[in-house]
């Protein structure tokens, strides 16, 4: 029963590397074709999630499902998860104040569709 759990954990965690190198591919390309700041920061945000947490996970699971490290696994397994956790908690904080402070000081968004900031700071 153990030995299909591994390989389960082998092949999911390996599915989810592979996503997260379609998620780097995907953030790579946003970066070089939108338009404006904010949209590229959006890219780069997919990026970081998608490009470093998935693979993470995956990396847990698949240490989880490797048998021959040992008691080990179980610290690598919980490094990486850990990482994993800090990392979907912090890049998006991280991207908002980027995106926060780029539209205070002025940077140019075009085509602007809303702006609520604009908006409070009239008053209306």
């Amino acid at each position: 029963m153990w030995d299909l759990i591994e390989s389960a954990c082998l092949y999911v965690g390996l599915a989810l590397a592979v996503t997260g190198a379609l998620c780097d591919l995907l953030g790579a390309l946003g970066l070089l074709r939108f338009p404006n700041f904010f949209v590229r920061l959006h890219a780069a945000t997919v990026g970081i999630i998608g490009g470093a947490v998935y693979p993470l996970f995956g990396l847990t699971l698949m240490t989880i499902g490797c048998d021959f490290l040992g008691y080990w696994r179980w610290l690598f397994a919980s490094g990486s998860f850990i990482t994993a956790i800090i990392i979907a908690i912090t890049a998006p904080a991280g991207s908002h104040a980027l995106a926060r402070g780029a539209h205070r000081s002025g940077v140019a968004v075009e085509p602007k569709l809303c702006d609520k900031l604009a908006e409070d700071r009239r008053g209306d």
